[in-house]
């Protein structure tokens, strides 16, 4: 039995999944990768930033300006996911819709100083290890554990070869 069922004032939508499109924004200080993590605004829990598609929009595209409005940063945007996680986002009433969330890594090259929600949660950039440790869904620690691992072997390999 499903957790969602356990507990009476939640219901699940009749509409089956929904998809959204997430940032996982990153930048390299050093040798080390860094995650930025926002909060979300009811809960304030360490995630993402991630929204519903946009029509006209492509997905890479939407994770990107989700990024900007929620965290404020900007930069290259990769233009296939590199994971996905599963969720249920609480909507109106208590429903609960199950989610696919495709993720897009986004290297940060700008920090905005104001942004649209800015006063409605935090920004921080965690080590990548903490910042896997940080968020609550297991399936994004996964996706963020394997980027982290992805890019610094690229690192090495990319030093190793231009030290040759």
């Amino acid at each position: 039995m499903s957790a969602v069922a356990t507990l009476p004032h939640k219901r699940v939508s009749r509409k089956t999944t929904g998809v959204q499109y997430a940032a996982l924004p990153y930048r390299l200080n050093g040798e080390a990768l860094e995650v930025l993590l926002i909060t979300s605004r009811r809960t304030r829990r360490w995630i993402i930033p991630k929204g519903w598609p946009m029509e006209g929009r492509r997905p890479a595209a939407c994770a990107a300006r989700e990024a900007l409005e929620e965290a404020g940063v900007t930069g290259p945007m990769a233009k296939l996911p590199i994971g996905h996680f599963r969720y249920l986002k609480e909507l109106r009433m208590g429903v609960e819709l199950p989610c696919r969330v495709e993720v897009f890594a986004l290297k940060v090259t700008r920090e905005q100083d104001t942004w649209q929600e800015k006063n409605r949660r935090e920004r921080r950039w965690f080590a990548a290890a903490e910042a896997a440790d940080r968020v609550g869904e297991p399936q994004l620690k996964q996706v963020i554990q394997r980027f982290a691992s992805r890019l610094i072997s690229q690192r090495k390999r990319k030093n190793g070869a231009a030290q040759k």
